[in-house]
């Protein structure tokens, strides 16, 4: 009696591993592969090394996931024929990824060009327009958000770059408001700032408002013009006074005024009546003169104050500097850095125990009460 072979034993007839799975029904049968090193596979030194191929996933087996360690094979390597064995079947092989393009690198900024021009000249709009006097670069912001800016002919975009021969255009709009912007002379007093409030002092635009407004002076009258609330709305000081100095300060709504007064191109002439001791050792040191500064000044420092001295490394521009009395000098400036005249005389040791801005380009403060304030007439400019 012949007994039954032993389950998972696997009779096979001579010759049957020879033969090659023709048929579309033929079962495939991985590969079996020796443990250890007995795995290299003797290749010819010329032979390019074939990609390995995984084998596919089988039913409970959790597929792997990006980044898990696992190297991808290069797509041209996928197409390459396996050599595990002469098939017949063709290798299964992924399509090929496209090329990705190389990250482009930031352009270098070009301190010759402009911000958003290029080698034509082109500058933003609002510098454009700030250029060629028609408003300040707030306003133009202003302008061309709301449609009333045209280059050549089209409406303007927001930061537009445009090139120096653009025609731009405002519309009556723009014109009309602008016209509506004030511009206001204040007599300083003492113990207020120009800008913002700093160090518990008040601004000096909190002193603008309709009982501190002048109508004494007959040759400048208010031209009718009533204070309203909207005038201190956008209103800047066109220049530094110190906060221990007084007399004429500008503030403004228009942009143009702004631009003209502390412009970097400005050459308005400021003119001050400014009171000095003599302090060659400093005002609390030893032979301070109060009374004849000019007897005991040596006339080659006022030879300096004129021209020959610096500030925070820089050269000052010529001024004019001259005795009014014994005690005060008139100087006239074209420039004004922070406590220019202070720091001036304390280099030729002199100590300013008062100043005082009497002038403005062709706006004098005249009769202008302290503390109180007047519109800029139509007829008036600087």
């Amino acid at each position: 009696m012949t007994s039954d072979p032993k389950p998972g034993t696997l009779k096979l007839k001579p010759g049957a591993a020879k033969k090659s799975a023709s048929g579309p029904f033929a079962e495939r049968r991985a590969p079996v592969r020796p443990p250890g090193p007995a795995r290299a596979q003797s290749v010819s030194a010329s032979a390019p090394k074939p990609p390995r191929e995984r084998p596919p996933a089988l039913s409970g087996e959790r597929p792997s996931l990006p980044g898990s360690g696992r190297q991808r094979a290069h797509p041209a390597e996928a197409q390459r024929p396996s050599d595990a064995g002469n098939r017949s079947t063709p290798a299964r092989s992924s399509a090929p990824r496209a090329p990705q393009a190389p990250a482009r690198l930031a352009e270098p900024r070009r301190s010759d060009l402009a911000r958003v021009g290029n080698v034509r000249g082109e500058v933003r709009l609002n510098k454009r327009m700030a250029e060629l006097g028609l408003c300040s670069r707030r306003e133009a912001d202003e302008w061309i958000a709301r449609g009333w800016v045209l280059v050549n002919g089209e409406p303007a975009v927001m930061g537009m770059p445009v090139a120096p021969d653009a025609n731009v255009e405002v519309l009556p709009q723009a014109r009309h408001q602008q016209a509506g912007q004030v511009t206001i002379l204040l007599h300083k007093p003492m113990g207020y700032v120009s800008g913002q409030p700093e160090d518990g002092h008040e601004a000096a635009a909190t002193l603008i408002g309709a009982p501190s407004q002048w109508r004494g002076d007959a040759r400048h009258p208010a031209e009718g013009r009533r204070f309203a609330p909207e005038h201190t709305r956008g209103l800047a000081p066109c220049g530094r006074l110190d906060i221990d100095s007084v007399g004429l300060l500008v503030l403004s709504q228009d942009g143009r005024i702004a631009r003209q007064l502390i412009g970097e191109n400005s050459g308005i002439e400021k003119e001050y009546l400014v009171r000095v001791h003599w302090a060659p050792n400093g005002p609390h040191g030893s032979g301070v003169v109060t009374q004849n500064v000019q007897a005991a000044f040596p006339p080659e420092q006022l030879a300096r104050l004129r021209h020959g001295l610096s500030l925070d490394d820089q050269p000052l521009k010529p001024a004019q500097v001259d005795w009014m009395n014994p005690e005060q000098l008139r100087f006239v400036l074209i420039e004004g850095k922070k406590r220019q005249i202070r720091r001036m005389c304390e280099q030729v040791g002199l100590h300013v125990v008062g100043l005082k801005r009497i002038r403005i380009g062709n706006v004098v403060l005249g009769n202008l009460p302290v503390g109180q304030w007047r519109y800029l007439g139509a007829e008036e400019g600087f």
